[in-house]
C-alpha cells in the first residue's frame, strides 16, 4: 500500500508505533513514552514552536503530572 503524506490522516503522520516483542512491561512502558514524547515533538515543531518553547512544554507537563501523582490514591483505585 503506497500512500503519500498528504493522504493520511493526521494522527498517522505523527504516532509512532513500539515494538511488542521481546520487551519487558518496564521497557515496553518506556519505549512508549519515549516514542510518544518523540511525536509530540514533532508535531509542535510542525506547528512552528522552537526547540526552547517544545522543552518548556514537555518539561512542565512532565511536573505536573509528576507533582499530582499520589501513589496511595493509584493503589486504591487499582
Amino acid at each position: 500500500m503506497d500512500e503519500k503524506s498528504e493522504d493520511l490522516p493526521e494522527h498517522d503522520l505523527f504516532v509512532t508505533e513500539f515494538p511488542k516483542k521481546n520487551f519487558g512491561i518496564v521497557d515496553y512502558l518506556q519505549g512508549r513514552v519515549h516514542f510518544a514524547l518523540l511525536d509530540q515533538m514533532k508535531l509542535m515543531h510542525t506547528s512552528g514552536m522552537t526547540k526552547m518553547e517544545i522543552k518548556e512544554k514537555i518539561i512542565s507537563s512532565v511536573t505536573e503530572i509528576i507533582d499530582n501523582f499520589d501513589p496511595q490514591k493509584e493503589s486504591k483505585s487499582s
